[in-house]
């Protein structure tokens, strides 16, 4: 454990597509994430893992030997090598290690270090049932041997998910204030202000700039996680979902969203360029609105992994994601099972970037 903050001593968050050592994942066992669905959800793991695995070496967390060995079932196959997959023994509540796994940041000087930073996790200040994955980010920088930074602004741990921000490795951070600055509806941390906030992310993230998005999409159970809205794709390039009904209930925010960003300069004074990307028709499952959206991609070393949804506009997002990324195989991952869990393909992957 250490007092210095990681900024003081050199670290920062990479950007996701900065190499990779690896990327983490938790195997599925929460049937209440999908209920009813839970069998197909297993095949669709798999998928995403054997998609990663051809260009970096995946760490699953298991809840113990027999959870280990019903993977290693569906990823023998679905045709995975499992010499390019390593299991981890760490129990877990749920299946979104974006959220609760370890934050990892990195410095190259004076001597090149990957440590983690462990935030709190309350499971998105909504259920009652978090503290194994709470757990989650100590115990991998254990298992790793990390140098670990826990979270404290004022005194007070700081509680945090990561799909909550998405940097660019330059010292720009993009977030919600739905998310992180709502006075009264799923509130992390009590009593911060807009202040505070920014001081964590730039203290334990090392960022220097914190670029504030509106609200999130409908359906999301996060209230706001910006990794449904806007990501960077490059040191000044950003995709934003745009709505193109007007009569649809995402149409406003992500309207006000591209509105914020219009004029965001970043640092030496570059104008931030954004990127429309579609959203596909809306999804319901039982009258609930689902969080379906193509911004929830994930960037591997070798693979953009992206969410579809049997839309009109899966062609089109793959072909943009792929133009944006053409040195990476850009491949859509099916999703329509997958999103009843209100949530894709970024929320349950998590990178470990290379030293």
């Amino acid at each position: 454990m250490h007092t210095a903050a990681p900024a003081e001593l050199g670290f920062s968050m990479p950007a996701e597509w900065q190499p990779h050592e690896a990327t983490w994942i938790a195997w599925p066992h929460n049937r209440s994430d999908w209920p009813g669905k839970m069998v197909p959800i297993y095949w669709v793991y798999g998928e995403i893992v054997r998609k990663l695995s051809e260009g970096e070496s995946v760490r699953i967390l298991v809840n113990s030997g027999r959870h280990e060995d019903r993977a290693k079932r569906i990823l023998t196959r679905v045709g995975v090598d499992l010499l390019r997959v390593s299991f981890f023994r760490i129990p877990t509540n749920r299946g979104w290690t974006r959220d609760y796994g370890p934050i990892f940041v990195r410095r190259k000087a004076p001597h090149p270090e990957v440590a983690v930073v462990d935030f709190r996790f309350n499971a998105w200040a909504k259920y009652p049932d978090w503290k194994m994955d709470d757990a989650v980010a100590g115990c991998v920088a254990r298992r790793l041997r990390a140098r670990t930074f826990p979270a404290r602004v004022s005194g007070r741990r700081c509680v945090l998910e990561g799909g909550s921000v998405d940097a660019n490795g330059q010292g720009a951070l993009l977030t919600t204030e739905a998310c992180l600055r709502h006075p009264d509806t799923q509130v992390r941390n009590p009593g911060f202000s807009q202040k505070d906030v920014e001081q964590m992310l730039c203290d334990y993230l090392g960022v220097q700039q914190v670029i504030w998005l509106g609200r999130g999409i409908a359906g999301d159970d996060t209230h706001g996680h910006v990794d449904d809205v806007c990501r960077f794709v490059g040191p000044q390039t950003a995709v934003l979902c745009r709505e193109a009904n007007p009569q649809d209930v995402n149409y406003r925010p992500l309207k006000e969203n591209l509105e914020r960003l219009q004029d965001v300069r970043l640092s030496g004074g570059s104008r931030l360029e954004v990127i429309p990307l579609p959203m596909p028709a809306p999804l319901t499952l039982d009258g609930q609105r689902l969080p379906a959206s193509y911004a929830n991609f994930y960037i591997a070393n070798e693979a953009v992994l992206v969410p579809t949804f049997n839309d009109p506009e899966d062609r089109v997002a793959l072909g943009l994601l792929g133009e944006l990324f053409p040195e990476r195989q850009v491949v859509g991952i099916h999703a329509v099972d997958l999103i009843w869990g209100l949530g894709a393909i970024h929320c349950l992957t998590h990178e470990q970037p290379e030293v």
